[in-house]
């Protein structure tokens, strides 16, 4: 497999640290609102990847982390007269609700918190102090990059290029400009904690480095997130942790370009600004899903509403593929392939290996996509009710897991249950008896159900309206 590494520029061979296991880190949300469709995509594109590493076999360590306290959960808690825990307790809330409609929830997807690793932040931050990489000025601890290793090898700029085009706090204390906080002093009214500083709470940045390495290990494969966060918030990871460790903190470093609205960039002030939420209102979450995965994760992706829509008509042809061959299934003999079967199973797996060989070229969600609906396209030319039963099976599994990877196609079909299939053998036997006026009234009941049949030479076809 190949992923473009943002450290070095070009596509690489990926190779995991550990020969079955792989281990992934993705920047999550800062919990003081619900999230946004741009902060849907990494979350989407990394989940995929993580569902093809499981298909492939490996064992997958993975990590999207939540950031509980920060200067907009404090202005936040302040606004609404509560805490920062409150705040951060209901917006966690409010995002698994998110997640399970993007099928991002699993259970052994790791989401800690900032807050829970405070103990281990302060660790971190006084070893860099001894380490003599960073110094307290006043209860403010502050990194001093020019004690890091190559600053800037991750955005590719040098020191005078980052300082010009970077918004930097500003601050007296520190000694270089480009110096970072590790631990604010605490200010009155905000959450804090006690250290060897005085009492304060950590920096954004300190939180991921740690998080990271007690939780997945001091080098780890995959550190991802959206290209916004490559400077500073991963430049100043890779500083801090590295100058710590001595070793490469990830070796591979993705990340995904963002999400323009109507063609326009996404943001507040434009008023262009959409949360999952809001979306959820119109659509069901996994067309945005899909939606998110019709583009390649390196390019920037248009959302508006018409290709919101176009994205629920292709999603719905997919899932008329998956409930055709159930009808199929339900009414295919189990009998030996024959030769001609044989050579459609080989077209089968033709489009698996396309599916796994897009995936496997930089995560090329689009190009499984496409896949996807040729395999579809291939089965509802060939596949009838004369069809084998284990080749309709082989191809309806096989299609069930490449679906699994990209999280889609998971609902069941709520709609031919016994009744309805009940009235498809009706109207079919009211046909053979050319009782015509019966099958007319059998194809209507059908319709107000949803369903609508095509008579063709190899049977009745059906699919969802």
């Amino acid at each position: 497999m190949k992923l473009y590494n943002t450290l070095t520029r070009k596509k690489e061979e990926f190779k995991p640290v550990k020969e079955n296991e792989i281990t992934m880190y993705v920047c999550g949300p800062t919990v003081y609102n619900y999230i946004h469709v741009g902060n849907a995509r990494p979350l989407v594109v990394f989940d995929t990847l993580r569902r093809y590493f499981v298909y492939k076999g490996y064992k997958v360590k993975y990590t999207v982390n939540f950031t509980d306290i920060d200067d907009k959960l404090i202005n936040k808690a302040n606004e609404e007269n509560t805490t920062v825990k409150e705040i951060a307790d209901r917006y966690i809330e409010e995002f698994i609700k998110d997640a399970e409609g993007l099928s991002l929830y699993e259970e052994e997807t790791l989401h800690p918190r900032a807050t829970e690793y405070i103990g281990k932040i302060i660790e971190f931050v006084d070893d860099l102090v001894k380490k003599g990489a960073a110094y307290n000025v006043d209860g403010n601890v502050y990194f001093d990059i020019t004690k890091a290793y190559e600053y800037g090898k991750l955005s590719k700029k040098n020191l005078d290029e980052l300082k010009s085009g970077a918004r930097i706090e500003v601050s007296e204390e520190k000694k270089n400009p480009m110096d970072f906080a590790l631990w604010k002093k605490a200010k009155p009214g905000e959450p804090s904690w006690d250290s060897p500083w005085g009492k304060g709470r950590p920096g954004w940045h300190i939180e991921c480095s740690v998080m990271a390495k007690e939780l997945l290990g001091e080098t780890i494969d995959i550190h991802a997130g959206g290209e916004d966060l490559q400077f500073p918030h991963h430049e100043n990871e890779i500083a801090q942790t590295e100058t710590l460790t001595g070793k490469p903190f990830a070796n591979y470093w993705l990340h995904n370009a963002m999400i323009n609205v109507d063609n326009r960039k996404m943001s507040k002030s434009e008023l262009n600004f959409f949360t999952v939420r809001e979306i959820s209102q119109e659509f069901d979450l996994e067309v945005l899903r899909f939606f998110i995965l019709s583009a390649h994760y390196r390019n920037p992706i248009n959302f508006s509403k018409e290709l919101m829509e176009s994205s629920k008509r292709a999603l719905e042809r997919l899932y008329n593929g998956k409930y055709n061959l159930e009808y199929l299934l339900s009414k295919a003999e189990d009998r030996e392939v024959n030769e001609e079967e044989k050579e459609m199973l080989k077209q089968v797996d033709g489009y698996i290996e396309d599916f796994i060989n897009s995936m496997e070229d930089d995560i090329n969600t689009a190009e499984a996509i496409a896949s996807l609906f040729e395999l579809i396209k291939f089965t509802n030319s060939n596949f009838n009710e004369k069809t084998s039963k284990s080749v309709i099976q082989y191809t309806y599994d096989n299609l069930l897991s490449l679906s699994r990877v990209l999280g889609i196609l998971y609902k069941e079909n709520q709609i031919l249950e016994e009744d309805i299939l009940e009235l498809i053998e009706k109207r079919t036997q009211a046909r053979k008896n050319k009782d015509y006026a019966l099958a007319d009234k059998m194809r209507d009941q059908l319709r107000e159900k949803g369903i609508v049949l095509e008579d063709t030479p190899e049977g009745v076809k059906w699919k969802r309206i």
